[in-house]
């Protein structure tokens, strides 16, 4: 068995090996040069696209235009161990050395949309900025008609965008009578380009277009215009041409903007250069994107088109979060997975175990009766050993079948609890029946029985009264946990008998046969439910008067109300306090007795159901009604000196037993003593108030022997017959 569980500990640890060893297959780092909208669409582009792609984990940095926290950047994206480097360096040349550094790490370098002034990089990816700022200058000229007067906003300072642009945009105007009369500089930032438009000393009337490197200076400069109350407001073109909403084509369309140019992201093909380097798979060095002029003729149909793809991109996104969650839960079922074989696996080891050690024990000795002891005690080791570990197992089963997450799983995940489950419960089976089957005599299966608790069998034969002569009341106690039996037995044993039931068909059962003075219930049990036991018990005559607490762990208001509704006497919640659960027994018992004086008053004028007191609780009606029938069937047979216990249960639906404890428990004397009271107290009436003689009076009220009846009289009231009657002629009664 020792071997076992080394081989055991071995295949765990190289399964949960398995589990934990999943390896991120390559980690790029990408360093953006600023922070907006244009970078953080291509952002999401490339991300977007890892999701295409096992094991691609991304680890983005913005310098927000600093070249100094850039080379920061760089460093420590390179420190974390990251595979290859895409960057957009904020300028031309003071990136550089952090871009060197990398590279001579043997990190390959993708350079994207702005210029390094070092050969050491592995890609280049980006648009004609000189073409781009060609054809704007060309549709500026075209726009004002070959004259007019233009200021021309820059990019940042000493970027390869901006030079690019501005030497583009210039040449175009060359040949043209269109004059440039102002360069700014600005950053790229809104603010920026309002800032140069509102420091420009000449006249804002003499301007006929503005020309900014991107779309967000061209929107500052607008801005400085029209807070200047200018009449006639000059056009503005810009660069970008972002899709979505205050995107460049939505401001082309809504005439905010007289032009832009479409300067394409493209994250997804960035990413897809990054991997074919990372595979080594044949790439191209320089790759130049193309891209398309946003004016008020195209402005409608880009932003159709720009909307459709912001669509479908939310759709991809709300798709990449599914799969996600199908990954995630995926996971969780490989897990579960894992721990089922190891838990198979296990149980397999128990079982040969178990077999080979039996085969060994039936070796070592002759001696039957030696072997048998040895048989018994080691069944009797194995049953506690064996079913207190899978106990625990199929415990946390059922506890995460029960989970919020379980439940709102997938109903492959569910089929693979209830799987789990149904093989667990399916592996315990086979471990009982290989235990009855290797042990023999059934010495030995009621060893095995006694050791579990916990799985009850599938038929149990109804429990045995058990009487203790020195405790006046009995309890039966419901519950299908033999601890929390087991527990109330202790806390009750000294006052009372105490009787159990394993659930409430049993406990239906056992009420009607010992008629106990009061019953304890579970709600929740197999086979029949607390509620439906107690219901029954009140509408059974042999029982009704019996009262119930019912004792469970359901608290809500509401299911207290149900409980009340069933007819229950009284409902504690667990965790319960004894002294209050005695107090609540001692309470109900004594209340039961209140009935007993219905045969004891002198004048026993009993109410008839319609003029209970209103005040009468609903049950305590029941047995007052129960109690009236029971006096009406006496007086009106009282004469009948053959009237006995099994006349008047026939004619209340009981057996001699049943009325016996019934009555017993109501009143606290049996039906014959009730019967011979009631004799006595209508002969004594009969004395008082009429000329019958004594032994008349006898037989009027069923007695047969006149002389046995002066014994009884005498002994109830104190007096003869003969002497009461004198009396009563006397005057003196």
């Amino acid at each position: 068995m020792k071997r076992n569980l080394i081989y055991l500990t071995i295949i765990t640890a190289i399964i949960c090996s398995a589990c934990t060893n999943r390896k991120t297959k390559y980690v790029i780092g990408v360093s953006q040069c600023s922070e907006d909208i244009w970078r953080d669409w291509q952002n999401s582009e490339m991300m977007l696209e890892s999701t295409l792609h096992d094991g691609v984990e991304l680890r983005f940095a913005t310098a927000r235009d600093n070249s100094k926290l850039q080379i920061q950047q760089i460093d420590s994206l390179v420190e974390s161990g990251i595979q290859l480097l895409i960057v957009a360096p904020n300028q031309l040349v003071s990136v550089t050395p952090a871009i060197n550094r990398a590279y001579n790490q043997g990190i390959p370098v993708i350079v994207f949309e702005r210029k390094t002034d070092s050969p050491k990089y592995t890609a280049f990816v980006s648009a004609d900025n000189y073409e781009i700022g060609h054809i704007m200058g060309d549709y500026v000229v075209m726009r004002l008609k070959g004259k007019g007067r233009v200021i021309e906003i820059l990019g940042l300072k000493g970027s390869s965008p901006a030079e690019e642009r501005h030497k583009g945009f210039t040449d175009a105007l060359k040949d043209s009578g269109v004059k440039i009369v102002a360069t700014l500089q600005s950053d790229w930032t809104e603010e920026r380009g309002y800032e140069a438009m509102k420091n420009y000393k000449g006249r804002l009337e003499d301007i006929d277009l503005v020309f900014a490197h991107n779309d967000r200076s061209a929107i500052g400069a607008r801005r400085a215009f029209l807070e200047a109350n200018i009449a006639h407001l000059p056009l503005f073109c810009g660069i970008d041409g972002l899709p979505g909403k205050d995107g460049g084509i939505q401001m082309v369309r809504d005439e905010i903007l007289d032009a832009s140019y479409i300067y394409p992201t493209r994250g997804d093909q960035l990413l897809k250069l990054a991997l074919d380097i990372l595979d080594g798979k044949p790439y191209e060095k320089e790759i130049m994107l193309t891209s398309a002029i946003v004016t008020s003729e195209n402005a409608n149909v880009l932003m159709l088109e720009s909307d459709e793809v912001m669509r479908q991109s939310l759709r991809l996104a709300r798709l990449k979060e599914k799969t996600d969650a199908y990954i995630q839960k995926l996971s969780t079922q490989k897990i579960i997975s894992f721990l089922a074989v190891i838990l198979v696996f296990l149980l397999i080891l128990i079982i040969v175990g178990i077999y080979y050690h039996f085969l060994q024990q039936a070796r070592i000795t002759d001696e039957r009766n030696r072997m048998e002891r040895e048989k018994l005690d080691f069944y009797t080791q194995v049953s506690h050993e064996l079913r207190t570990p899978l106990t625990l197992i199929q415990g946390p089963l059922e506890e995460l079948t029960e989970t919020k997450e379980a439940k709102n799983a997938s109903p492959e995940t569910k089929d693979l609890y209830y799987m789990l489950r149904r093989n667990t419960n399916q592996l315990i089976e086979l471990i009982n029946k290989m235990l009855d089957v290797q042990a023999t005599g059934s010495l030995d299966i009621l060893a095995a029985d006694q050791q579990n608790p916990v799985m009850a069998p599938t038929t149990v034969n109804l429990p045995t009264a058990q009487k203790d002569g020195n405790l006046p009341n009995t309890i039966l106690i419901v519950d299908d946990n033999a601890d929390i039996r087991t527990l109330l037995r202790r806390i009750l044993k000294d006052r009372y008998q105490v009787n159990e039931a394993e659930d409430g068909q049993q406990g239906l059962a056992l009420a009607n046969e010992i008629v106990p003075d009061l019953i304890v219930s579970d709600v929740m049990m197999p086979i029949m439910n607390g509620l439906e036991f107690c219901q029954r018990i009140k509408n059974n005559i042999a029982t009704s008067h019996i009262p119930v607490i019912l004792l469970t762990a359901r608290a809500l208001s509401k299911h207290q109300v149900e409980g009340y509704e069933s007819g229950a006497d009284a409902y504690i919640t667990k965790p319960f306090s004894a002294e209050v659960l005695m107090a609540r027994i001692d309470n109900l018992l004594k209340n039961r007795l209140r009935l007993k004086d219905i045969f004891g008053n002198e004048e026993p004028q009993v109410e008839r159901p319609q003029e209970v007191e209103p005040q009468i609780e609903e049950p305590q009606k029941k047995e007052d009604t129960f109690m009236i029938k029971f006096r009406d069937f006496i007086e009106q047979n009282m004469s009948d000196s053959e009237l006995g216990v099994e006349n008047i249960g026939a004619e209340l639906g009981l057996s001699r037993v049943q009325l016996y404890r019934k009555v017993k428990a109501l009143t606290g004397q049996s039906p014959v003593e009730l019967l011979r009271t009631a004799r006595l107290h209508k002969a004594r009436r009969l004395l008082q108030g009429s000329d019958k003689s004594i032994s008349e009076i006898a037989y009027e009220v069923g007695f047969t022997a006149p002389s046995y009846f002066t014994k009884c009289f005498k002994d109830e009231f104190g007096v003869s017959p003969s002497d009461l009657t004198s009396q009563d002629r006397a005057g003196t009664v």
